[in-house]
């Protein structure tokens, strides 16, 4: 079988997936943005970074032209497969850029299969959940505008794929039945315990699990993952735990939402608001995947934050290293993790219920044991990659059969 697979930032989601795929037997192509990423097993086709929309557009269709553009780029590169003589039987694609908008106006006949990471909406969603960005009438409106591309793409696929339960419900209810809620999977063979490991922070210090440490990680420091609710959070902290060290991990970009008004990023925007020992809090950027696991693997309480969005795997990862966690209670958060049960809950929005929680989990951590272990069982039971991996090669399987 011949499938494509589409994304703009190769592997992103489907890491896994395509490979595996490709030592199933079947003729795997990646079609993509980067030039600078391979699979095993996997070809890669690129298409060029399209314009970006002018800045004459309206601001509620920025985003809708974008993906249109994105779209008609990969019409181009879909076309020049097609001179070459080749045609998929499946196509498994992120719609998020607009890259699946006209894959099947070039083939009608074959299935294609949308990653439906999410929908945007209002109440309930991230949409007004930051105080930072609160949701007037025109962001609201703006971000109905902004799913434009979303909806088309919907309607284009045959099935879809969703990580959560929570983001699948975010779908508008119609299209629903069609998608299939699958995680992305978690790698429990290489994520997770190691009473040996150590992290040598940025001065030379080697902590290890005898240390009092505590995690935080983003890919970017932003509001979406609640960054300034967590630095507020730290001095507090500091003060009832003085053994403790803060490390990290993250970027200075902007993921999701945006940038400070008056700071080049949120990090620097909140230095000016608190001030923190750089004897005790570590900021790392982003660290190599080894070492990002071993600082999970030495971690004592591991902070996780986020507005009503999409589900980290640094989330799901902490705990498949048999971390303590504390996280936000948050859709789709709650979907993993439950108070006293398997890690601890916090108010995202409350600084003092952080530190407060923080707290208490630090003085009370060589009793939370059995929490370290539920968390892993976690994602051994139901997340774990043996288990949502097959889910997903037989859902591709089952699109494939669509055809014509």
């Amino acid at each position: 079988m011949k499938i494509l697979f589409v994304h703009q930032n190769m592997p992103g989601q489907f890491k896994h997936l395509a490979p595996a795929l490709a030592r199933a037997g079947h003729e795997v192509t990646f079609l993509t943005q980067r030039g600078d990423v391979d699979l095993p097993g996997v070809r890669r086709a690129t298409y060029a970074k399209p314009r970006a929309a002018h800045a004459s557009t309206h601001h509620y269709v920025r985003l809708f032209e974008n993906s249109v553009l994105a779209g008609q780029q990969v019409v181009r590169a879909c076309q020049q497969l097609q001179r070459h003589g080749w045609m998929p039987d499946v196509i498994v694609a992120h719609p998020g850029w607009g890259e699946a908008l006209f894959v099947k106006d070039v083939w009608p006949h074959v299935p294609l299969l949308n990653y439906c990471e999410f929908y945007y909406g209002g109440p309930g969603s991230d949409i007004g959940f930051l105080p930072e960005e609160p949701a007037d009438l025109d962001a609201i409106c703006r971000v109905r505008a902004r799913n434009a591309s979303h909806l088309l793409s919907l309607e284009a696929c045959d099935a879809g794929l969703s990580p959560t339960r929570w983001q699948h419900s975010r779908h508008p209810a119609p299209f629903q039945p069609r998608i299939r809620t699958i995680f992305d999977g978690i790698d429990s063979g290489i994520v997770r315990p190691n009473p040996r490991a150590s992290f040598t922070l940025p001065g030379g210090r080697v902590l290890t699990a005898a240390d009092e440490v505590v995690t935080y990680v983003a890919r970017n420091l932003e509001p979406y993952r609640g960054y300034p609710s967590f630095i507020r959070a730290l001095p507090g902290l500091l003060a009832q735990r003085p053994e403790a060290q803060v490390v990290i991990v993250g970027g200075d970009e902007v993921s999701y939402g945006r940038g400070p008004p008056e700071a080049p990023n949120w990090r620097e925007h909140m230095a000016r608001e608190v001030s923190l020992d750089p004897a005790r809090v570590h900021f790392t950027g982003k660290l190599p995947y080894a070492r990002y696991l071993a600082l999970l693997q030495v971690s004592s309480l591991h902070i996780y934050l986020t507005v009503p969005f999409v589900l980290s795997w640094s989330c799901l990862e902490a705990m498949s290293a048999g971390c303590l966690v504390l996280a936000s209670d948050t859709a789709p958060v709650l979907e993993a993790v439950e108070d006293g049960v398997n890690g601890l809950l916090c108010d995202f929005h409350s600084p003092v219920d952080i530190a407060s929680k923080a707290t208490a989990a630090l003085a009370a951590r060589a009793d939370l044991g059995a929490l370290r272990k539920a968390a892993r069982q976690t994602v051994l039971d139901r997340y774990d990659l043996s288990r949502c991996l097959p889910a997903q090669m037989r859902l591709v399987e089952d699109v494939a059969a669509m055809r014509g």
